[in-house]
């Protein structure tokens, strides 16, 4: 099988939460959040009109993206996070019942074909913990300049 390159965040949306709850919660800083009822606002910080309907937290669980190979891989690394989150289950669970969501966001990048195997014990405690798997898949790697067109 080739190599394939992932990123792995955690996104959660929720009708009402503080942003600074879930960091607390979960021990972890977000990348991008905001709460409900506050300014939409462009990646400058200018106002784009309107407020946000639901608070959003997304916090990366890896600081860059990574090359699969011996001993890192989208299996290893989910693994690990889900762990690491099992000491969040009561607030998960929690979230769940107050209408929001979590979610492990995988983006996968990759040139040739790969294959990914989720064992049926971390699909277990994928349920447990409430969290949806969102797999994104790009057909090519973010560190590397896709091939130039030559005229």
């Amino acid at each position: 099988m080739s190599e394939y390159e992932f990123t792995v965040s955690l996104r959660i949306r929720h009708p009402t939460l503080d942003p600074l709850t879930i960091s607390a919660a979960l021990g972890m800083e977000p990348q991008h959040s905001w709460r409900a009822g506050e300014p939409r606002r462009d990646a400058t910080g200018a106002t784009l009109g309107g407020t946000h309907r639901d608070s959003y937290w997304m916090g990366r669980l890896m600081r860059e993206p990574q090359l699969s190979g011996e001993g890192v891989s989208v299996e290893s690394v989910l693994s690990k996070t889900l762990n690491q989150l099992r000491r969040a289950q009561p607030f998960l669970e929690q979230l769940s019942e107050d209408g929001g969501a979590a979610e492990v966001l995988i983006s996968l990048f990759a040139r040739e074909v790969f294959r990914i195997e989720l064992p049926p014990d971390d699909l277990a405690v994928l349920g447990k913990l409430h969290l949806t798997v969102v797999l994104e898949v790009h057909p090519h790697s973010p560190l590397t300049a896709p091939p130039s067109r030559s005229n």
